[in-house]
């Protein structure tokens, strides 16, 4: 009897201390610059993060929630990853961390499902919520209106995979191919960045009377000579004419004044039946991208251990880096943020490796709840960033 209590009471206290013993377990290590948590496990397999921050802020901000997808016991269940690769400030990425995830569980709950309307809904009402932040903090912070994000999110649920994107940040699958075994790079991500010229033919047709929506400056590519990408959360200051004027810094005020958007917040979405090949997905901000091409980065995950993947890509970018300004790598580690962000970028990767056994019986699938954020920072839920804190715009 007695011992019968002591599993009951033991049990308890084990579902009571659950939360804090999980997010002890998941924070992460810091060295340096570097945040890293190497491995772990998700709902359909093991998962591995890594940041390493180049700005006097770090303007990245990621996550990965796996367990229910809704606010409903019936679930559905299932693994979500967002990778939020902020401009100007870090206000916006955080902002999306705090807050997009509980709008996705809120609409999947009223359709009691996963869909890409769940999804879009939740981006809209992110964009809704900080432009309503903007608006509150305009007479204070006026440059909060120069502040944005992509906004890259992975959904696995039920055995589709769900890839919605804003911005230059990506998602690419490694999928196995049976006759010769090798592993090939299919992204799954649309990208919108107007150096690809697709995407300027889609803002010249966007915007047919503009024929500078986009301009050639510095030998980049810019939406009205501002900013690389084309669809982001934020950047209100592109979006409503009211943000666009005094006392907004006199460099992201436009001559002219437009009458509808410039910029969008419309996801591109699509939709992927899990197959029994596929074997991991790589999710990372542009600054991975800049330096590894899809391949690269596919070939490392699937020749090397599962543990502490995410921080073997970050350092095979890395190395490239220092190898395109002829230094060696070490040296490039000695280098201090802020300065470090003239030689790569904050860099973000998630690598979520996918067991078919479990990704095939996706709705009998249970585990202890997942919540990690990249960087290591827990901030306390609905806040965001110090606002008095200096705003470096790197557009995108």
């Amino acid at each position: 009897m007695l011992s019968r209590l002591m599993d009951f009471l033991s049990a308890c206290w084990r579902r009571q201390r659950s939360p804090e013993r999980k997010g002890s377990d998941v924070t992460g290590r810091k060295e340096g610059l570097l945040w890293y948590k190497d491995g772990g496990q998700h709902l359909f397999g093991e998962y591995s993060m890594a940041v390493v921050q180049a700005n006097n802020l770090l303007e990245d901000q990621s996550q990965i929630e796996s367990g229910p997808l809704s606010l409903l016991d019936t679930g559905p269940y299932g693994t979500f990853v967002g990778v939020y690769d902020g401009h100007g400030g870090p206000e916006t990425s955080r902002y999306i961390c705090d807050n997009l995830f509980q709008h996705l569980k809120r609409f999947a709950s009223e359709q009691k499902s996963m869909s890409m309307e769940v999804i879009r809904k939740a981006y809209q009402a992110t964009e809704e919520g900080f432009l309503s932040v903007v608006t509150k903090l305009w007479p204070m912070n006026p440059q909060i209106a120069a502040v944005g994000s992509c906004c890259l999110v992975g959904v696995i649920c039920g055995g589709t995979l769900y890839v919605a994107n804003l911005g230059d940040s990506r998602a690419v699958l490694g999928r196995v191919v049976r006759a010769t075994g090798e592993v090939l790079a299919i992204q799954l991500s649309s990208e919108h960045n107007v150096a690809i010229e697709s995407v300027r033919q889609e803002m010249h047709s966007l915007h047919p009377d503009d024929s500078k929506i986009v301009v050639l400056k510095h030998n980049v590519w810019r939406v009205k000579g501002l900013i690389q990408v084309s669809r982001s959360i934020g950047d209100v200051y592109l979006k409503k004419a009211e943000f666009n004027k005094e006392p907004l810094y006199a460099k992201f005020r436009l001559r002219e004044t437009f009458k509808r958007p410039i910029l969008s917040s419309d996801p591109s979405i699509s939709v992927h039946e899990l197959q029994q090949q596929d074997q991991f997905l790589i999710f990372a901000s542009d600054g991975l991208w800049e330096h590894l091409s899809n391949q690269d980065a596919v070939d490392i995950v699937q020749n090397h251990p599962h543990n502490g993947i995410a921080r073997r890509l970050v350092k095979a970018a890395l190395q490239e880096a220092a190898k395109k300004r002829e230094m060696r790598y070490s040296d490039l580690k000695k280098i201090d943020r802020g300065v470090r962000r003239h030689f790569h970028d904050d860099i973000t990767v998630v690598v979520v490796f996918l067991d078919s056994n479990l990704v095939s019986r996706a709705s009998s699938v249970r585990g202890p709840p997942l919540s990690i954020r990249g960087g290591g920072v827990p901030l306390p839920s609905r806040t965001l960033a110090p606002y008095a804190a200096p705003m470096e715009h790197s557009s995108g």
